[in-house]
């Protein structure tokens, strides 16, 4: 049995706060419940059973599911005794938890201590519950969750409301639910518990994910990638803009960085979307097609309307997504069966729905370059039945379809193909969507199997703080290119580097306590004489020691680096240098360790990247020097006392080449850490 069947398919369940008063939680909750096959025992002193124990005496069964409906101060006592009375899981639908301030915080302690020491499992609390049509079990107070119909797409939110809400619109899609599951304030069962659940469930075709927080980063990626083998998994991560005081007040725990979560989600093999509507279009798509791993799968395109194919070329196209010309055999192919004046070459434009329009599609679909084939017409009865001929057509790709009409026509259009397994959308931007999920889900499983690189070496033997040579001489080891370099004590030495060296050359202060020394004028460069280092050493702040070392020819720069996230563990960099990164966002992210093709692909996320192939008559960067860069950072980042160590500038040189002419490297204040601490 698993872990979370008590939870999410039990035999039997207890109400703790049933009411028959129009108006209560638990009112609510049991008229919910009148659907759902076992027993249901309610539990309220005075009007039913007076507790957990006395109904298990009376019906002779213990309840595997506990619904708490009483307020926050009488939860933990009463979960407690349900436990000892053979309850083996529980949900927390109150609020006036952590999410409500001190008393509250309390509140959630006492339950934790009860899961600790009974070994109850416990969804919430501050939840308004879980859904499992297939089951006849809706554990939830809103109201008609209750007729939400049954089908293949999971929903695991980590807000109750978020979790209907995803529900409600996908059955509005056509869509039905396998589990929807709203986490709340997760005492004990989190995300990734949900997630693995549902690694044994044979009837679930896709996962719908929404996250705000997230406890234990790594375990939450490795649940999804373990589920991604299965089926694909959709994920919408919140927190774009700053909403982490909303997100602290909605469940009481810390907001998670969004750049680092999507990045994480996204290399575990989930695909990425920016909304719920989004998420709704993905999963509607992926609950029924999944394409064969492989990377740019492409798009072939037919269109009865030439604007809304215009729309959904260009989205694709944005997106990433090839659209790639048909061959001149299957150009030919359309030639026989379409007006000369359209268009041939993809998309294809038939100019209106006509009785060839399933030939026209066949013929896309069997191009050597396309894997899947995506549809739009307006509905027009008169001229074609447009469902019964994509139902009739016979692809050699998945197909997606995208129908225009009266709201209502569309909308039993959408139904009918999506019963014949056929994703439908009902506008370019949804059918978009959809296509680049396929395209997406594809790209990322046929990376997922690819070797870690990892590298031995013996624990770093530093003091805090580290200073710029001292990173430079740990980079060097793992075979960073660093600029020579001579560490003076004064004036005197640094003259005696200028000789041995020669210009021009760039003069610093040394000092570890100043980590961003262009701040402070602490840097010199251009320095080729005697009397310009006599001039530079005047400008610069009093420092311990000097640095002097080569300068390194112009070219475009880069930062790169690796921090240790508070949730997700160490977390690899690489960003458009100077403030592009910072200001424009510019930045791609990965979890260490890294694999190789990891470390390729992350120059291609920067929308700077032509900048640093060859733009403008630049040297394009060396990307398997690059790559080596960054694999470096991976294993360095590994080292339980490392917290971060950033290379900025990282230049890319005449020949390709990358050096860190800066560095800083920063130690953990507690070395015994985890790597995901």
């Amino acid at each position: 049995m698993n872990a979370l069947d008590p939870l999410f398919a039990p035999r039997s369940i207890a109400i703790l706060g049933a009411s028959d008063v129009p108006g209560k939680l638990g009112t609510a909750m049991t008229a919910s419940l009148d659907r759902f096959p076992g027993p249901v025992m309610k539990i309220n002193p005075g009007r039913f059973f007076p507790t957990v124990a006395a109904a298990v005496a009376a019906e002779g069964i213990a309840p595997d599911l506990v619904i708490s409906c009483i307020p926050a101060a009488m939860t933990a006592d009463a979960l407690r005794a349900a436990a000892a009375a053979g309850a083996r899981a529980a949900l927390v639908c109150a609020g006036g938890f952590a999410e409500s301030g001190a008393e509250g915080t309390a509140h959630q302690q006492a339950l934790s201590a009860v899961v600790r020491d009974t070994g109850i499992r416990l969804l919430g609390p501050n939840t308004s519950g879980f859904i499992a049509p297939h089951a006849s079990l809706t554990a939830t107070f809103v109201p008609d969750a209750r007729d939400l119909e049954a089908g293949p797409v999971a929903v695991v939110a980590a807000s109750g409301g978020v979790n209907h809400a995803l529900a409600f619109a996908l059955a509005d899609a056509g869509v039905g639910l396998r589990l929807g599951v709203g986490l709340g304030n997760s005492v004990d069962v989190t995300q990734a518990d949900v997630l693995d659940h549902l690694c044994g469930d044979d009837g679930l075709g896709a996962v719908a994910l929404h996250v705000e927080t997230a406890a234990d980063g790594r375990r939450l990626t490795a649940a999804v990638r373990r589920l991604v083998d299965r089926v694909p998994v959709v994920a919408v991560v919140v927190g774009r803009s700053d909403v982490g005081d909303f997100a602290r007040s909605h469940t009481g725990a810390l907001a998670t960085s969004w750049r680092v979560t999507r990045a994480a989600l996204r290399q575990a093999g989930a695909v990425l979307v920016d909304d719920e509507r989004e998420l709704v279009d993905a999963v509607s798509a992926l609950g029924r097609v999944r394409l064969p791993a492989r990377p740019g799968s492409g798009v072939g395109l037919v269109t009865a309307q030439a604007g809304p194919g215009l729309l959904l070329t260009d989205a694709l196209r944005t997106a990433g997504v090839r659209v790639p010309p048909l061959s001149e055999r299957t150009v030919k192919e359309l030639g026989d069966v379409l007006p000369d004046l359209t268009y041939q070459r993809n998309p294809v434009d038939t100019g209106r729905p006509s009785p060839t329009f399933t030939q026209v599609i066949e013929h896309v679909s069997e191009d050597p370059d396309v894997d899947v084939t995506a549809v739009y017409a307006l509905l027009e009865p008169a001229a074609l039945d447009l469902p019964a001929a994509l139902q009739a057509a016979r692809p050699a790709t998945p197909l997606v379809a995208v129908v225009g009409g009266p709201p209502e026509q569309a909308r039993r259009a959408r139904a009918e193909l999506g019963a014949a397994g056929i994703p439908c959308a009902t506008t370019p931007a949804a059918g978009a969507t959809m296509v680049r999920a396929l395209a997406e889900d594809a790209a990322n499983r046929s990376r997922l199997g690819e070797d870690i690189v990892s590298t031995t070496w013996p624990a770093l033997a530093l003091s805090d703080p580290v200073d710029e040579h001292t990173a430079k001489n740990v980079l060097a080891g793992f075979g960073v290119r660093t600029p020579v370099r001579r560490v003076c004590a004064g004036r005197e030495a640094a003259h005696a580097a200028l000789d041995e060296l020669g210009g021009p050359v760039v003069v610093k202060i040394l000092d570890p306590g100043v980590l961003h020394k262009t701040e402070v004028g602490g840097v010199q460069v251009g320095v080729r004489t005697h009397d310009d280092l006599d001039a530079a050493l005047d400008r610069l702040p009093a420092s311990p020691a000097l640095l002097v070392e080569h300068m390194a020819p112009a070219g475009p720069e880069l930062i790169a680096g690796v921090r240790r996230d508070p949730v997700f563990g160490p977390v690899v960099a690489l960003g458009a240098g100077g403030t592009a990164a910072e200001t424009l966002g510019d930045v791609s992210l990965r979890l260490a360790p890294l694999t190789a093709n990891e470390a390729d692909a992350m120059l291609d996320d920067l929308a700077t990247r032509a900048l640093f192939q060859g733009a403008r008559g630049a040297a394009p960067v060396d990307r398997a020097r690059l790559a080596h860069v960054l694999l470096a950072l991976s294993s360095l980042g590994a080292d339980p006392g490392v917290a971060e160590c950033e290379i900025n500038p990282l230049r890319v040189l005449p020949d390709g080449d990358v050096v860190a002419l800066d560095a800083v490297l920063l130690l953990r204040d507690d070395q015994g850490g985890s790597d995901d601490a």
